[in-house]
């Protein structure tokens, strides 16, 4: 068979492969399609748009210098004035006062998101945590205000690597945290860049981190996630995805059409690997429909490699001596809840919380079991006063639901 022959079957093997994910989708739009106009459903859209206002919240604007020159943009949100605790807890700003000391750098918490996603996804956190302590929510390299990453883009494009994103992390901390203790929180590959962050540069958890959240991540072995499909199609998968997308990737204009074209089926398949729950607010579900959709083909062929090579269970015992927070979804078909635990394992004094009826995006779809776990941290190093000073802004269940 000739090369081209190879690679239509090549890629229809996968078609049908992720058709698998895709057919009860598929199969839902296609009835909604003929009962429901093509209008109608661009205007149902747009008012879920205008209904949630997710990640409208925005903070002091800055840009860090990754070591490969790409621009990584962050923004800070400050402690009102009174309400930071440092790391002393509730008295330490007063009793510094009291003998005329400079007060020290107070706690910042820094949220790194996930894949296919941005800073704006921790929109529930952001605003529950606002005034109360100090912030930095960033956009990790080709993802949100991000630049596309430098290394990927030149004449020998470098693969993404997950050591790259933690020297990414490491960068936005020198730029927007240079003194002062930190919290670390991290979703998906957040959490990873968290462990890369760790692996790289040990003295910084060691001198500054006072407490840590990984949330829906994994230390390793990527490559045996099923992602709920039959062994055989995952397996086909697999094998010929890179190729496929690399493939995707250098056409990426005809695909984003593509992908506009067939929102619909889209939503459906981001709905199924996103939550879990049957009654997630449908625009919180579109907000997130547009977080991952905003991620371009080539971005997504870039950074794919990196997570079958992913493996810092090594670089965890770094955190053995800080406070940490292991929390996954039940249900997570991403980065399953067993790969929490198996976190959880290397970190026993570590508090893990697996969030029945949950899933991969578990910081939208339970934004208040999120927020209440991540709270009682903070208080716990000091980084906020009291549980009851940070609000839950609420669960996602829709009305009556």
């Amino acid at each position: 068979m000739s090369e081209s022959g190879n690679w239509r079957r090549a890629t229809g093997i996968a078609g049908a492969a992720i058709g698998v994910i895709a057919a009860g989708a598929a199969a839902g739009v296609a009835i909604e399609r003929m009962t429901v106009g093509r209008g109608i459903r661009r205007k149902a859209r747009l008012a879920l748009d205008a209904a949630g206002p997710y990640g409208a919240l925005r903070g002091t604007p800055g840009r860090a210098l990754a070591d490969d020159g790409t621009e990584l943009y962050y923004e800070v949100d400050d402690a009102t004035p009174g309400e930071e605790t440092g790391a002393e807890g509730a008295a330490g700003p007063r009793r510094r006062r009291l003998f005329g000391r400079k007060a020290p750098a107070p706690v910042t918490v820094v949220f790194s998101h996930g894949f296919c996603l941005n800073q704006d996804v921790w929109h529930f956190q952001r605003a529950a945590l606002r005034g109360l302590v100090r912030t930095v929510h960033w956009d990790q390299r080709s993802h949100g205000r991000s630049a596309r990453g430098a290394a990927q883009l030149g004449p020998d494009p470098v693969p993404v690597t997950i050591d790259q994103l933690g020297r990414d992390l490491k960068a936005v901390i020198d730029a927007a945290a240079p003194d002062g203790p930190l919290v670390l929180v991290g979703h998906s590959m957040g959490g990873m860049t968290v462990m890369a962050l760790a692996d790289q540069f040990p003295e910084l958890i060691r001198d500054r981190v006072v407490g840590v959240a990984f949330i829906g991540t994994s230390s390793g072995k990527l490559a045996e996630v099923t992602y709920g499909l039959p062994t055989l199609g995952v397996n086909v998968v697999r094998s010929v995805l890179p190729g496929v997308l690399r493939a995707l990737g250098s056409q990426a204009e005809l695909v984003e059409r593509g992908r506009r074209a067939t929102a619909e089926i889209s939503a459906g398949v981001i709905k199924r690997y996103s939550f879990s729950s049957k009654d997630v607010d449908p625009a919180v579900a579109r907000f997130a429909e547009r977080l991952l959709e905003s991620t371009p083909i080539d971005v997504v062929a870039e950074f794919y490699p990196a997570f079958t090579e992913h493996d810092k269970a090594t670089a965890l015992p770094a955190f053995l001596e800080v406070p940490a927070l292991v929390l996954a979804g039940e249900n997570d078909l991403v980065t399953p809840s067993s790969h929490s635990e198996a976190i959880g394992d290397l970190l026993p004094d570590a508090e893990l919380v697996i969030v029945p009826d949950g899933g991969h995006l578990v910081i939208l779809e339970h934004p208040e079991v999120v927020t209440d776990r991540l709270a009682d941290l903070l208080v716990r190093v000091g980084a906020v006063p009291a549980p009851s000073n940070v609000g839950t802004h609420g669960s996602t269940a829709q009305p009556g639901a």
